[in-house]
């Protein structure tokens, strides 16, 4: 057997295809697998690093501001198009694969769109609640159509084609328990607050949490774990000592610039504060953790906002808008939730109801099931 698997952009699009591709290497030992990538993307590091060949092309997105520099951007962009088209027909053409798998990013339309036309089975993911720009342009041409939830099938003009399979969290997410993990990170019984804005940070909502530790300095009734992503890490220390907070002196409060070990961590929380990245959902609901989200502004199409609506219409999760949200505004709301447990009961009912706990594996089924057709 020879997959190709295609994607590139963010960790969101990369890591779903790596685990399964990682279970079709378990499940076919001697199956061929090469990943098609774009060649400035960060697909260059993580796919060589998880032991897999991966050919790139010369692709960049297009930009929606008619300004004279965003026209040029795209007239490059229809350039490098037409040309990461012919490079990803000729790789399909040489490797002959079984079947084509993009996972997102648009990096993955050129391997896709050519590998419909050559008539070589061929399926998209989509992690995010409302497809992307690569999926929408695919999506007359590809065999099937993967989402996170069933809600999401709305989304689509052909929903025969649409098969809910979830999103492959880590399997470290799903067989954590709650309280060997709080015995594992040496936790009293105060509830755990866990806040994270992705790899490299938010600077208003990092400042938003900072005003948030001081309140909870204030009691130290909760404990906190906060990971500041790269770019916070240069400056929220002297941020919040600015502020007047002394860390040393409240070891409930833990500033880092990483969370290296979240599944544990989210086991051991009472509750996160988070973004709504089509990862961070997927960990969120498979570990059941109850959630306070807010959406970033800042993305295209504004998915993150529809990742969580779909979380809030199930009683999943609490949303709050980062236009309205404060640091005493985040505060108040996770007091009240963790002074609520019946609340986050239900949270984590709901949150169980949407889980897919064996994304992978339908994944991995539903290209092995169209192969078969062929």
């Amino acid at each position: 057997m020879r997959l190709v698997f295609t994607c590139g952009g963010t960790g969101g699009h990369i890591y779903p295809a790596v685990a399964v591709a990682n279970m079709f290497r378990e499940r076919c030992p001697d199956c061929e697998i090469l990943f098609i990538g774009a060649e400035d993307g960060i697909e260059r590091d993580i796919v060589p690093r998880e032991g897999y060949r991966l050919e790139t092309l010369k692709i960049s997105n297009y930009q929606r501001k008619l300004t004279p520099a965003g026209v040029w951007h795209n007239a490059v962009a229809a350039v490098n198009i037409a040309g990461a088209l012919r490079k990803a027909r000729g790789i399909l053409r040489d490797f002959a694969p079984d079947a084509v798998v993009g996972t997102g990013g648009y990096a993955s339309f050129p391997a896709l769109r050519e590998g419909a036309k050559l008539g070589i089975p061929t399926v998209v993911h989509e992690s995010n609640a409302v497809p992307g720009l690569a999926t929408r342009m695919v999506a007359d041409n590809v065999d099937k159509i993967m989402v996170s939830f069933e809600a999401c099938r709305k989304n689509y003009k052909n929903p025969e084609k649409v098969i809910v399979t979830g999103t492959p969290a880590r399997e470290a997410f799903l067989y954590q328990n709650k309280t060997d993990a709080r015995k594992t990170l040496g936790l009293d019984d105060r509830p755990l607050v866990v806040s994270y804005w992705g790899s490299l940070g938010a600077r208003e909502m990092n400042k938003k949490i900072a005003r948030f530790m001081v309140l909870a300095a204030q009691t130290d009734e909760i404990r906190h774990i906060h990971a500041t992503g790269s770019y916070g890490w240069r400056w929220m220390p002297d941020y919040v000592k600015g502020l007047g907070l002394d860390l040393t002196a409240h070891p409930n409060i833990d500033m880092r610039e990483y969370i290296y070990d979240m599944p544990l961590v989210m086991a051991a929380a009472d509750l996160m504060i988070c973004r709504a990245g089509a990862a961070t959902i997927s960990e969120i609901t498979v570990s059941g953790t109850p959630a306070i989200i807010v959406p970033s502004p800042n993305v295209t199409d504004n998915h993150q906002e529809k990742n969580a609506g779909v979380l809030a219409e199930a009683g999943a999760a609490v949303v709050l808008h980062e236009a309205d949200c404060t640091g005493d505004t985040l505060y108040e709301t996770a007091t009240a939730l963790l002074h609520d447990n019946e609340k986050r009961k239900s949270m984590r009912r709901s949150l169980s109801e949407l889980a897919v706990v064996d994304s992978t594996a339908r994944i991995c089924d539903v290209v092995k099931g169209l192969i078969g057709t062929r």
